[in-house]
């Protein structure tokens, strides 16, 4: 910990050096430069910690604007806003983000920072930031670079073992990993009888159009070939490192120095197509640290020059644009690839020092993006699932390497809890996010097997179990992992069963988080993240899955990344279930069209979520509050606010992936598999309700789907309507429950509905303040509920009476 006292100063000082400055020389006389001190915008990281935040790690992991030609950045840190007592202090930062060393001490802290040009003249002091760091901050610095390099052993490998642990290794393959690593040594005996192909993939031809069918067979094919040939390679030097096998060694030498021979700008080039140049970058690094003795120095400069050309093509991309605008999808594992390859050519590609290095600094600063400390994601399940299982190769080599517990990150120690909540075991439908339709919770298994051992966390082990046990694969990347010991399980019943995420702007409401089986779940989306990147459902929709089927949905198939039907149905808002304003949606795929869970509340028998999403529809409306309130298990209202500059037409929708059955607006019903639900449309009077299965824009011809789309529009135009919809599941094969009713009183509005208990009202505030009163009992708010016995006895109430008998 950093001290400080009235009498004596403590002056840390961080040399991290840039390679091209020859130190910390006084500032220059000069006239001031100007310091762009603007907050960031959308698609930018920001400054962090923003000015009044409280950090969750401590230190603080800071980051500025970055400034016009700026050669280096000084980082000050003090306990009083007057910097009369500097606690900490950093020059020649090379980067616009810096994570200090050595802790802070908790309580309050200021920052600010300043830049130097070329000709060493320093720029003004930024304005000072404050920032809490309270007493159970999480302890994560940073090492310097000098310790975080030196720490990375000088001989070879170096990518998730060292050299010494080799001898541990083969005897845990001789021992209790012993029918792990005979399942290794059968992959490579396989690839040693049947290498692949080695040819060179091909150019895109001139004429091919980006996007088509063409283009994504060669697009996505000379990525599943790349990963073939130097994934296999990688599997046969660590065979050779495992099992002291020189055969193996040979056959994936051969293998690393044909694909060496391959056009680093050509077909599998990083900028000419991510998707090969991504896994050619990692999967030639493993090779090469694993194979490392067994190359001649003619072959070892051979690799050199293809990786350099390969990584300085990844540095310029990603640096420094990534630090500050980190929020491009592909991006976000390109980083810590890179980060591989500085590793494994450290001191052999005069470059990769500084490869290493920038990839530290988006650990520690800038990483991950889409998401905060909750444990949610942005992108939905199936990007999260994709990229965090790849992030999880870089803690691996962390850790190794430099002995970095990536998993000490607040994030990480929450990460579980997101599919733990969408994906109870059984469900099927994976929420919100791009690709997520067809996942299932037993697609979980593998990802949180790896976190449930290196976070320990016994409930996400009960969910592995509870999804059918952990996937075992015996590649290298395992083997390595068997290693850990394992983690009790222990059942969630004391966890709240739902849960929200609001730094992604996601609540989950389930009435039985363990089992899909008995659960009825209902999600709704208003995300501070926007509409971009494949997160890009339209705020304040909602989903419905019940008993393990999809109920009301997001529609839609992505048949080709951007194609017209993603593009101008999926990205859409008429694509989900929200609201239409004169025929016309939210801003789409925009980091502007945001939203913002405003409310929740979570028990054993009630969940309420409030969402306001009115910014995302830009001039079009001033609010649009949606409130859900779950009465579990199988009574959910849908209380919609909204307010327009002028008369507007207002348009309601409902998706669902089975046929829907109108039989007038307060008996509206769908049936899927198991699950069934009766609709009611309370409010607005006099809806226009009508439905299709057609996509106004269908996806390609391969893609065979059908959805059906319901829309409930308003009779004439309005201002500020409010519309009340009641959805009641149930099992398919017993009847639906009865209509609720929806009646006025006094200042107030009440939806009444029957209850496998007793009944339930939902009271819904009409005058624009004032308490509202039912069946004796007054509480001041918006929306309340109440839940009456078999005798209209009211044994529940939410939120507590300000008068009256209370529960």
């Amino acid at each position: 910990m950093m001290h400080t006292s009235a009498t004596a100063k403590l002056l840390t000082t961080c040399l991290v050096m840039m390679p091209f400055l020859v130190g910390g020389s006084r500032p220059a006389m000069g006239a001031p430069l100007a310091v762009d001190d603007s907050p960031g915008g959308a698609g930018e990281w920001g400054l962090r910690p923003a000015d009044g935040a409280t950090s969750a790690t401590t230190p603080a992991a800071f980051t500025w604007r970055p400034q016009a030609g700026a050669t280096a950045y000084e980082l000050q840190c003090a306990r009083s806003a007057d910097f009369a007592t500097v606690a900490y202090e950093c020059a020649s930062i090379e980067y616009n983000c810096h994570c200090p060393p050595t802790p802070f001490e908790p309580g309050t802290w200021y920052w600010r920072f300043r830049y130097r040009d070329a000709k060493d003249i320093a720029s003004p002091w930024s304005r000072t930031r404050s920032f809490t760091v309270p007493a159970e901050a999480v302890v994560l610095p940073m090492p310097s670079r000098a310790e975080a390099i030196g720490r990375i052993p000088a001989t070879h490998p170096r990518l998730f073992v060292r050299p010494e642990q080799i001898r541990e290794l083969r005897e845990l393959a001789d021992g209790r990993l012993r029918e792990r690593a005979q399942a290794f040594r059968d992959t490579c005996d396989r690839l040693l009888a049947h290498p692949p192909p080695t040819d060179e993939p091909p150019m895109y031809p001139a004429d091919v159009t980006r996007g088509s069918e063409e283009w994504r067979k060669i697009w996505w094919g000379n990525r599943a070939y790349t990963i073939r040939v130097l994934d296999g390679a990688a599997t046969l030097a660590f065979g050779r490192l495992l099992f002291d096998n020189d055969a193996y060694g040979q056959a994936a030498r051969a293998l690393l120095l044909r694909a060496a021979e391959w056009n680093p700008k050509g077909s599998t080039g990083y900028r000419y197509n991510d998707e090969a140049g991504m896994p050619y970058a990692y999967h030639f690094s493993r090779t090469y640290t694993f194979v490392n003795d067994m190359l001649t120095d003619e072959e070892k400069a051979m690799c050199r020059a293809v990786m350099r050309t390969r990584g300085q093509e990844m540095y310029a991309h990603l640096c420094p644009r990534h630090l500050w605008k980190p929020y491009a999808s592909h991006s976000n594992r390109a980083w810590h690839f890179l980060g591989e390859v500085g590793i494994a050519f450290l001191g052999e590609i005069p470059e990769a020092e500084q490869w290493a290095w920038f990839a530290l600094n988006v650990f520690f600063c800038t990483y991950p993006v889409w998401s905060d400390d909750d444990g949610g994601w942005h992108e939905g399940v199936s990007y999260w699932s994709s990229y965090i299982s790849r992030f999880t190769w870089w803690a691996d080599v962390m850790r190794a390497a430099m002995d970095i517990d990536a998993y000490r990150k607040p994030y990480f120690s929450k990460i579980g809890y997101y599919p733990m909540y969408l994906q109870p075991p059984g469900t099927r439908g994976g929420g919100f996010g791009d690709l997520c339709a067809q996942r299932r919770a037993d697609h979980n298994r593998e990802l949180m097997a790896v976190l449930a051992a290196q976070a320990r966390n016994p409930y996400w082990q009960w969910y592995v179990d509870a999804v059918g046990g952990p996937v075992r694969r015996d590649d290298y990347v395992n083997i390595v992992r068997g290693a850990l010991p394992s983690v009790e399980a222990t059942p969630p019943v004391d966890l709240p069963s739902s849960r929200v995420f609001r730094g992604t702007g996601q609540a989950m409401l389930n009435s039985d988080a363990m089992d899909a089986a008995r659960n009825v779940q209902i999600m709704l989306k208003s995300s501070p993240f926007g509409t971009q990147s494949h997160g890009y459902e339209s705020q304040n929709a909602f989903l419905l899955y019940a008993f393990g089927e999809r109920l009301f949905i997001r529609t839609g198939r992505r048949d080709n990344y951007g194609s017209d039907h993603h593009k101008n149905w999926m990205w859409e808002t008429k694509s989900v279930n929200s609201i239409l304003v004169n025929g016309k949606g939210q801003r789409k795929h925009s980091a502007d069209a945001t939203g913002k869970i405003v409310d929740f509340h979570t028990s054993d028998w009630l969940d309420v979520v409030t969402g306001e999403a009115g910014d995302a529809y830009g001039k079009a409306l001033e609010r649009f509050s949606r409130t859900i309130v779950f009465v579990k298990p199988d009574l959910i209202v849908i209380i919609d606010r909204l307010a327009a500059p002028e008369q507007s037409a207002f348009e309601w929708l409902l998706h669902s992936p089975s046929e829907i059955v109108v039989n007038g607006s307060h008996d509206v019903r769908t049936v899927s598999g198991k699950a069934a639900c009766r609709a009611s449309f309370l409010a607005p009077a006099d809806l226009q309700l009508s439905v299709t299965d057609r996509f106004d824009v269908p996806p390609r011809p391969r893609v065979k789907l059908t959805e059906w789309h319901l829309t409930a529009k308003t009779a004439a135009p309005m201002r500020t309507p409010q519309f009340v919809t009641v959805l009641r599941p149930h099992r398919s094969d017993a009847p639906p429950p009865s209509l609720p009713e929806l009646r006025d009183a006094a200042g107030c509005r009440v939806v009444e509905a029957d209850t496998g208990k007793g009944s339930a009202a939902v009271v819904l505030r009409t005058d624009t303040g004032g308490p509202v009163t039912y069946a004796g009992r007054t509480v001041d708010a918006d929306v309340a509920v109440f839940a009456l016995d078999a005798g209209d006895r009211v044994v529940r109430c939410w939120p507590a009476p300000n008068r009256g008998p209370s529960d």
